[in-house]
């Protein structure tokens, strides 16, 4: 289904046995927590669908996904992440993720659709960036893995390379700005949520996000 020329990282037996009881619960959602569970109307990700984060760089798009699998991970659900160097540990921890249940393919190149589909046949949740604009193809195959899968895939995108479909939750960050007093605290972001799965389409809401540092505010 992903043919590729490049190789990818595989999963080995041993740890797609360990992470499958969790991939393979019968629960119709997986967990958010604040303040994602307000401002969605399930109060959670549903199994089966795509979010997007939509983001430019350096406007907080890969802290606001990983604040969205954090409550996830500390209910015992495994987290892909392809395509992310160096996510920053003290901010993920800040972010209530459990790194514990966390894979990390952090350099895919060319397969990254592949690496993020192996993902998909083990874990709940896959976090996946793009190195390009994604094919409409690849794209296609990856989101109805997911449905096939029970699983959430969350694609991080920005506006010179856009998720070529449309999602079923969409978190696009308009304004984001640092905030400070006597030392860094987090970032101020702006979000505009969009999709089926919003309470309301197109909502917006100010929330505050870790720094690099790993400060921040719910």
């Amino acid at each position: 289904m992903f043919a590729s020329a490049h190789p990818r990282p595989t999963l080995s037996a041993e740890l797609i046995a360990k992470v499958r009881p969790i991939a393979l619960a019968t629960t119709k959602t997986l967990p958010l927590g604040e303040p994602w569970r307000g401002m969605v109307s399930s109060g959670a990700l549903r199994r089966g669908t795509t979010t997007v984060v939509d983001a430019a760089p350096g406007q907080g798009g890969l802290s606001l996904a990983l604040g969205l699998v954090g409550a996830a991970s500390m209910k015992g659900h495994w987290v892909g992440v392809v395509g992310v160097d160096d996510p920053g540990v003290v901010a993920m921890t800040d972010l209530g993720v459990d790194l514990r249940r966390v894979l990390f393919v952090p350099r895919p190149r060319g397969a990254w659709a592949e690496s993020t589909a192996d993902l998909l046949d083990g874990v709940d949740l896959v976090i996946v960036r793009p190195p390009s604009i994604p094919a409409h193809g690849a794209v296609r195959k990856l989101m109805d893995r997911v449905r096939e899968r029970g699983a959430v895939l969350i694609a991080l995108s920005e506006p010179r390379s856009p998720w070529p479909l449309p999602a079923d939750l969409s978190f696009k960050i308009a304004h984001s700005e640092w905030r400070a007093s006597s030392r860094l605290e987090g970032r101020q972001v702006t979000i505009v949520l969009g999709g089926r799965g919003s309470a309301h389409n197109s909502t917006e809401h100010v929330v505050m996000l870790p720094s690099a540092l790993g400060k921040g505010e719910k």
